[in-house]
């Protein structure tokens, strides 16, 4: 055992990095990947059972036994149990904390690569991406500076244009960075949006769908616009912004003598999936001259798909568009991509920083990605999304998202097929929402609404608390009977038998959940 594997040796840990890096992690990625196993064979499903009580006490009884003896009272009173807790004064090493908490977490995760675990936009990463995000993490570069991470700069810079070019925004001239998701994304393009209007008489408004995500309204706030900056607009029977809908709310905000800060469509709603009709949008907006921001964290992955890639046209007419490739492309959290048409719209990140980004080391080609993004230190993300890409190509990850979206498919068919299920909507994506029937047909009255959404909302709790099966809950409209269920499937080597198996577990759930009093 190399110096600092024992207990009570914190100055011999080694470090990640440089010639003796390699092997310094071998052997601690195999004593990980050993307790991962032991763990996901602990847990024998997609989460563990007993609901957060019992993951609680099993947490606190690892972090409080270990090998070393009690802890003080006055230092430990805390800790769950006799031994170490979360910050001994005296470590236990890093092969006994790697294991012990690594197959904890694997005991105690949300597993969305088991194909009973359909609740949420949480996709099973790649290996190839888990094994790239490795080497990021053990490089350690940081994207504020060139002198942090010189390849990982330039391979962001590649990596922005190959997906720029997948958007359809020009060759050459486009610009973006790698986020922490959407709602960073989001944000980024709200607040380029903002700055591009200028001052002005009136209030700024941002005009959204009423399906849009929650983090246009949240991103309003942080931009010191107001949430109840943000104007909804009425959607069609599937869930699409209504243009007309959306020039006539223009007009209204323009009568009032307020300024349209931003348009924001949303290509892949994260409850059905829907499309708005980007290409009739985006005339309203050139129309009003309102900068238009597409939302395509969810549906942007259909572009990988020739299937799917129509559904996206007119996308190539926004100002900016969010992408989030740990959804559509399997890629370990985080893996956000921000995007614009033109790169001198990101003018309003700029900063200076000497000991970053002195203007002589820009003019001397060491570039800065500084001013590309609202973050100072940021991590190459980018690093897994270039060997993903490399390795897969359009073509391969779009037979993953064509995989899913059959997926979903097969799922609407099973659950038209099943009298105790109803539908919601046929499927844009790979989320099919529906629900279940306590009484064999849809409610009829204020009374049964009430009793279905209360039934819906217990078995899924009871499925979560018997480690059966992760599936999410979701509302439709407003008042009783809104209550509904989603599958978001994203694994792409879940069967047709999986999911049969799944809805069985569901109505399962659904009778037992019945027959109870709430």
């Amino acid at each position: 055992m190399r110096a600092g594997r024992g207990v009570g040796h914190p100055v011999g840990v080694s470090l990640s990095g440089g010639v003796a890096g390699a092997d310094a992690l071998r052997e601690l990625v195999d004593v990980a990947l050993g307790a991962m196993d032991a763990g996901v064979g602990a847990r024998g499903g997609p989460l563990p059972s007993g609901g957060p009580a019992a993951v609680a006490v099993e947490v606190a009884r690892v972090l409080g036994s270990g090998a070393v003896g009690p802890v003080p009272a006055a230092r430990g009173a805390a800790s769950a149990g006799p031994g170490p807790g979360t910050l001994p004064d005296i470590g236990v090493g890093d092969v006994a904390a790697l294991r012990e908490l690594s197959a904890l977490l694997a005991w105690g995760s949300a597993d969305p690569a088991d194909p009973r675990c359909a609740g949420h936009l949480h996709c099973p990463p790649l290996a190839v991406a888990v094994a790239a995000d490795l080497i990021a993490s053990a490089l350690n570069p940081s994207l504020d500076s060139w002198d942090q991470a010189p390849a990982a700069v330039a391979l962001e810079a590649e990596v922005v244009a190959a997906l720029a070019g997948l958007v359809g925004f020009p060759p050459g001239g486009a610009g973006g960075t790698i986020t922490g998701g959407g709602t960073e994304s989001n944000l980024t393009g709200l607040l380029l949006a903002r700055d591009a209007l200028g001052p002005g008489v009136g209030r700024r408004r941002i005009l959204c769908s009423r399906d849009a995500h929650f983090s246009i309204r949240r991103c309003a706030g942080h931009l010191g616009l107001g949430e109840d900056a943000v104007v909804t607009v009425p959607t069609d029977a599937d869930h699409r912004m209504d243009p007309h809908a959306l020039a006539a709310a223009v007009g209204r905000v323009r009568a009032g003598n307020d300024r349209i800060a931003a348009i924001v469509a949303t290509a892949g709603t994260t409850d059905l999936g829907a499309i708005d009709p980007l290409p009739a949008i985006a005339a309203v907006a050139r129309a009003a001259g309102a900068w238009l921001h597409v939302d395509a964290a969810y549906g942007g992955g259909a572009l990988f798909s020739d299937r799917l890639t129509p559904l996206l046209t007119g996308l190539e007419g926004a100002h900016s568009v969010s992408l989030d490739l740990h959804k559509l492309g399997w890629q370990p959290i985080a893996a956000g991509v921000f995007l614009v048409r033109d790169a001198a719209l990101l003018g309003p990140l700029a900063q200076r920083a000497a000991y970053l980004n002195p203007d002589d080391d820009q003019r001397a080609g060491y570039v800065s990605l500084l001013g590309n993004s609202p973050r100072t230190t940021r991590r190459a993300d980018v690093f897994k999304i270039a060997v993903t890409l490399r390795a897969l190509g359009r073509a391969g990850l779009g037979e993953l998202v064509d995989r899913c979206h059959d997926l979903a498919r097969h799922a609407a068919e099973a659950i038209r097929a099943d009298p105790h299920l109803e539908l919601a909507a046929d499927p844009v994506l790979t989320t099919v929402v529906f629900r279940y029937l306590p009484r064999g047909h849809a409610p009829d009255d204020p009374a049964e609404r009430t009793e279905a959404d209360r039934v819906n909302a217990a078995l899924r709790r009871r499925l979560l608390y018997e480690g059966r099966a992760v599936v999410g809950r979701t509302e439709l409209g407003d008042g009783p009977g809104a209550v509904r269920l989603k599958l978001t499937l994203l694994n792409p080597d879940t069967t047709g038998a999986d999911l049969t198996a799944l809805l069985a577990a569901v109505v399962e759930a659904g009778r037992a959940e019945s027959t109870t009093s709430g």
